[in-house]
C-alpha cells in the first residue's frame, strides 16, 4: 500500500529510519538503550513525531483530520495483522514488546484535539485528558519498551509524562500563542482573578505568575513522584526516563526561579548538564 504521509510530509519509510535529532535530550536517552530497545523507541518516536507533525502543520483542519484518521485506520490494521509499507519497524516494535493498540490511538486522539478546535484555557479535567493522551500514552509505551514491571510503568508513564508535558507547556506559552492555543487550565486563572479572554492578554497579565506557578508546582510533584517510582525500579529498566527528568527539571526550575513576566525568553535544557547525566545514568 501506499505511504500513508501526503506530498510534503515525512513518509512512513523517513519517519520510522530516522533517529530523534543528534542534538535533544530524547536521542541522547535512546542512545543509553541495547540496540533492540533503541530501534523500538525510533519506531514509537518515529510515529510519534509523524502524527505530532500533522496536528502541528499548516493545513486545514478537515485535511490534518483526514491524515490523523488515515494513521488510526493504519494502526488498525497494524493489529489485525496487515502492517502497511513503511511500519515494519513499529510491528515489530509491537509484537517484540506488547505494545498497547489503546496507546497508539490515545496519542491519535490527543493529536486530534490539538486539531479540531484550537485549545484555549481548557479546564482541568480536559486538560488533564490532553496531557495523558499527548504525553503519558506514549510514556507507557515506552516503559513497555524499557522493561519496567506493569504497574511501575504505567505509574511512571503518569507522572513523568505529566511533569514533561506541564514544563512544555509553561516554557511554549508564547510559542503556542503563535499557534492560537493556550493549555493554562481556567480554573487557575481564575484562581488569578484573570478573566476569559485573547491569549495576548492573558500572557500580558501582570498575575498571570500565580497561575503559571500553580501548574508549574503540580510538575514539579509529577517530577518528585516520578523520581520516587525511578528509584524503586531496576536501575536498567529506568536510564532513558532518568536522563529525561534530568533535562526537563532544571527547565522547571530555572522558570520558578525567573518568573513569566513579559518578555518571556525561552529557557533550554543545559547541554553539559545533559551530556554528565548521560555519562552517569549510562553506567549504572
Amino acid at each position: 500500500m501506499a505511504d500513508i504521509a501526503e506530498p510534503g510530509r515525512l513518509a512512513l519509510h523517513e519517519a520510522f529510519i530516522a533517529p530523534a535529532p543528534r542534538k535533544s535530550s530524547f536521542y541522547l536517552a535512546l542512545r543509553l538503550l541495547p540496540p533492540r530497545q533503541r530501534r523500538a523507541m525510533y519506531a514509537v518516536y518515529g510515529f510519534c513525531r509523524a502524527v505530532d507533525d500533522i496536528a502541528d502543520g499548516e493545513d486545514p483542519r478537515a485535511e490534518r483530520l483526514a491524515a490523523l484518521a488515515r494513521w488510526r485506520a493504519a494502526i488498525a490494521d497494524l493489529y489485525a495483522g496487515r502492517p502497511r509499507r513503511g511500519l515494519e519497524p513499529l510491528d515489530e516494535a509491537r509484537i517484540g514488546y506488547d505494545l498497547r493498540q489503546a496507546d497508539f490511538e490515545a496519542v491519535i486522539d490527543g493529536m486530534a484535539m490539538d486539531v479540531e478546535d484550537d485549545i484555549n484555557a481548557p479546564d482541568r479535567a480536559t486538560l488533564d485528558l490532553y496531557v495523558d493522551r499527548v504525553a503519558a500514552a506514549p510514556g507507557r509505551l515506552s516503559v513497555r519498551v524499557f522493561g519496567l514491571a506493569e504497574r511501575a510503568g504505567i505509574d511512571l508513564a503518569h507522572h513523568l509524562g505529566r511533569a514533561l508535558q506541564l514544563t512544555n507547556i509553561l516554557r511554549d506559552l508564547d510559542e503556542d500563542a503563535a499557534r492560537g492555543r493556550l493549555y493554562l487550565p481556567r480554573e487557575d486563572l481564575a484562581a488569578a482573578g484573570i478573566a476569559p479572554g485573547p491569549i495576548a492578554g492573558v500572557l500580558s497579565d501582570p498575575r498571570l505568575g500565580a497561575t503559571c506557578s500553580a501548574l508549574a508546582h503540580r510538575a514539579a510533584g509529577h517530577f518528585d513522584e516520578a523520581g520516587r517510582i525511578m528509584d524503586a525500579a531496576p536501575r536498567r529498566t529506568v536510564r532513558a526516563p532518568r536522563l529525561m527528568a534530568a533535562a526537563y527539571r532544571p527547565v522547571l526550575d530555572k522558570m520558578l526561579q525567573r518568573g513569566w513576566a513579559p518578555p518571556r525568553t525561552r529557557i533550554s535544557k543545559s547541554k553539559s548538564a545533559l551530556v554528565k547525566a548521560a555519562l552517569r545514568h549510562a553506567f549504572f
